[in-house]
């Protein structure tokens, strides 16, 4: 077979899996409103030629009818996805893309294997491709529905792919592409430059160290523009996603902490224990290689992001924020033994021992959080409280406003006005939820049953109910006491307390 083939073929695979992922999530009821459902009423906006905005967030995080996801994280790249609602309307059309997108790394990585391991067997490309379609990180992500990491996957390849080949314009227009992609991946894009200079130099390449040099100091500045002004601008509010109080109320006195109390830093980017546990697993599956690059340092502002954060969300390895790593340590691990490679008989027998047991590694891995789930029957079938959220949701006419559990919200983004059904009332003409399991964003489902015997007592009856599901629809225009609409005060979620101690459950 033609290298050309293979790198179809494992493309292919790459999307394939991804996508039968994404859609055994879907089918059965395990992709949630947060985040899929934000982001498919966003998209469908941009394929309407609106700004994007989303129901979801604005009523549950309190913001005005009106404020535009932009002004929440800014991502105007996902604009580009808005013809495919012209195609399909429906929240899978979005499933489908970032398996197309994740698929599209597969070449960019072999790119880079080939010329870091200029000489060897072919069979050296072919594994580093494999390894990447079959990365746990695309699989989590995959299984944690869309996420703008759909993008930054494969932009973050193709900036360091054309970096390596010298292309120092499309490399710019990467970093811009990264820029609109997400707010802080323009810190990313500085760590490339410092790392781009620093090797130019070292080549002699003034030009790739001007190129560097410029990335390093526009990247953290788009960031901080998009932080401080743009986000703002489009009704963000400042400071909102502030996850730092351990260090400080605010940016400038966490960077006046960390100068005058260095253990201070440390303490917190080691407490509690599974932040040190996550990069053990995150540069262990790797067998460390990737710290022999560089190229590596582009992870630092991604990790310290989440290991200095104080919300136990953003220490799991079970959402989508190691795929935004994926790239940079796959690609720092292949640098370092293509160095290997090139450093003689006995770096190439290293080389080939230390890369044959990181793909290993990595496939039993992927067996874990991919293959396992794929090939067990009973993960394809909804439990009975899931199956019956989706009939419950099938009962609900077209156009209606409907308050929903997060779990069912995106299967009625595409026909209904849907929110999140959580700890206020919003009158709206039906509620789904459930009242046997907590649902996000309940603290228990003692809640859920309160909100049920409030709603029955003002306005609303019973359409139908069963395995801990009930459907209920408003009758009448009672008064229902807490009933506020969105844009007072925007509020924050507080994460239950089982979250963020296990490496492995989110």
């Amino acid at each position: 077979m033609r290298s050309s083939s293979r790198c179809a073929a494992t493309a292919a695979l790459c999307s394939v899996l991804t996508c039968a992922i994404g859609l055994q999530a879907w089918s059965t009821a395990r992709l949630g409103g947060f985040d899929l459902g934000i982001f498919d009423q966003g998209i469908r906006d941009y394929a309407r030629l609106r700004l994007p905005h989303s129901a979801i967030k604005n009523s549950h995080h309190g913001f005005p009818a009106g404020f535009s996801l932009l002004g929440d994280h800014f991502s105007p790249v996902l604009a580009l996805l808005a013809p495919l609602y012209w195609v399909w309307n429906d929240p899978r059309v979005l499933i489908l893309a970032q398996s197309a997108l994740f698929a599209t790394g597969v070449p960019l990585v072999r790119r880079i294997a080939a010329r870091c391991f200029a000489g060897a067997s072919p069979r050296a490309v072919d594994c580093a491709g494999v390894v990447y379609a079959l990365g746990w990180p695309l699989c989590t992500s995959a299984a944690a529905g869309f996420h703008e990491v759909a993008f930054a996957v494969p932009l973050t390849l193709l900036l360091l792919e054309r970096g390596q080949a010298r292309r120092y314009g499309a490399v710019a227009g990467c970093a811009a592409l990264l820029a609109c992609t997400k707010e802080d991946l323009g810190l990313l894009v500085g760590g490339y430059g410092l790392v781009l200079a620093v090797r130019a130099r070292r080549a002699g390449d003034r030009a790739g160290v001007g190129s560097g040099l410029a990335l390093l100091v526009a990247g953290p500045a788009a960031s901080a523009l998009t932080i401080g002004r743009l986000l703002p601008a489009m009704g963000g509010v400042p400071g909102y996603y502030w996850s730092y109080g351990a260090l400080g109320p605010d940016a400038g006195s966490a960077l006046t902490r960390i100068a005058t109390d260095p253990a201070a830093l440390l303490h917190t980017a080691t407490t509690p224990l599974v932040k040190p546990a996550l990069l053990l697993w995150l540069f262990g599956t790797l067998l460390l290689l990737p710290l022999g690059s560089l190229t590596s340092l582009l992870a630092v502002p991604l990790l310290a992001e989440r290991l200095l954060s104080d919300n136990p969300n953003h220490w799991p390895v079970t959402h989508h924020y190691d795929a935004f790593l994926w790239p940079v340590l796959l690609v720092a691990a292949i640098e370092t033994l293509g160095r290997l490679h090139r450093a003689g008989r006995l770096g190439r027998l290293t080389a080939r021992r230390l890369g044959t047991g990181a793909a290993l590694g990595n496939l039993a891995v992927f067996c874990c959080f991919g293959l396992y789930g794929l090939a067990n029957p009973g993960l394809w079938v909804p439990s009975p409280d899931q199956r019956a959220l989706l009939h419950a949701a099938a009962l609900i006419p077209t156009g209606a406003s409907v308050e929903a559990d997060n779990d069912i919200a995106p299967h009625l983004t595409a026909r209904t006005r849907v929110v999140l059904v959580d700890g206020v009332p919003r009158g709206c003409g039906y509620v789904l939820l459930r009242d046997r399991v907590r649902a996000f964003p309940f603290a228990t489902a003692g809640q859920q049953r309160q909100r049920v015997r409030l709603l029955l007592a003002h306005g609303y009856r019973v359409v139908w109910r069963g395995s801990g599901v009930v459907l209920l629809r408003r009758t009448t225009r009672q008064p229902i006491p807490g009933l506020r609409r969105p844009g007072a005060v925007p509020t924050r979620d507080s994460p239950p307390p089982d979250v963020g101690g296990n490496l492995f459950r989110g």
